[in-house]
């Protein structure tokens, strides 16, 4: 039995809302974590790390005697660096309740866009989405090459989708430079299976110049798995009369508005 353990693990939770908030932060299975608060199982080496970086607390003090521990709580009762949720915490999880129906997305795309940085090139980038616990993350990497022959720039951007009202909103920013934001609007699909998805990209060019742009935009599913060395070979930078990028492709991320259109917007797939 581990009862000193259980109390000070109880103790801890304590200082959150619920036992289920602390769960699904540190992506834990409930009824595990329920064993560990009775006191009948004492974590392994790794999962008692990453209780304690969790925690803010090191392990010898976690195993203490109780009133050892608690006393020590006391002295600093934030063990985390602030145990109480930010703000943004409470906006995500509102948002992440009223999102559904993403997990039919769940896979590998190429995405087309007019680039921001190389004005009249079109990129075809790698996306992957992916579920996490209970929460949509993506990775979309591009590969920037101006010219055959000069030197290619990688971009990595990470983020967070939901779907809310029958619309795919992505979030993300870039991972290697942490220079921009960018959010993508997207048009879902009502089929059984998902072909391809088109909408508007909002950002700021990586040039010197970072002009806030906006983009038609467009996503081919691949599947849920590919390749990803040889994809990333096929991604890369374009001329729109390379022979490369299909028609319908090229329609649909075409910039041009339509004569009465007092807005950008994005454009239906048929």
């Amino acid at each position: 039995m581990h009862q000193e353990f259980a109390k000070n693990l109880r103790l801890l939770c304590s200082y959150y809302k619920s036992v289920a908030e602390v769960c699904r932060k540190l992506n834990i299975n409930r009824p595990q974590f329920n064993r560990y608060l009775s006191g009948r199982y004492k974590p392994s080496a790794h999962s008692l790390r990453r209780l304690c970086d969790f925690f803010g607390v090191e392990e010898y003090e976690i195993l203490m005697p109780h009133s050892q521990f608690e006393l020590l709580i006391q002295v600093r009762p934030r063990p985390r660096e602030d145990m109480e949720e930010h703000p943004e915490h409470h906006h995500l999880d509102l948002l992440r309740a009223h999102s559904q129906g993403l997990e039919k997305y769940l896979g590998y795309y190429f995405e087309y866009h007019y680039s921001m940085a190389f004005p009249g090139k079109i990129l075809r980038n790698l996306v992957c989405l992916e579920k996490r616990g209970s929460h949509i993350y993506y990775q979309r990497t591009e590969r920037l090459q101006q010219s055959p022959g000069e030197r290619v720039y990688h971009s990595k951007y990470l983020g967070m989708g939901h779907l809310l009202a029958d619309r795919i909103f992505l979030m993300d920013y870039e991972s290697l430079t942490r220079n921009q934001l960018t959010q993508t609007i997207l048009i879902p699909t009502f089929k059984s299976r998902v072909g391809r998805l088109s909408g508007l990209r909002l950002g700021a060019s990586a040039s010197g110049e970072r002009m806030p742009s906006c983009t038609r935009v467009v996503l081919e599913y691949l599947g849920h798995k590919v390749d990803i060395r040889r994809t990333l070979k096929l991604c890369g930078t374009f001329e729109a009369d390379s022979g490369q990028i299909s028609p319908s492709i090229l329609t649909a991320i075409s910039n041009e508005m339509a004569p009465g259109e007092h807005h950008f917007r994005a454009r239906h797939l048929f």
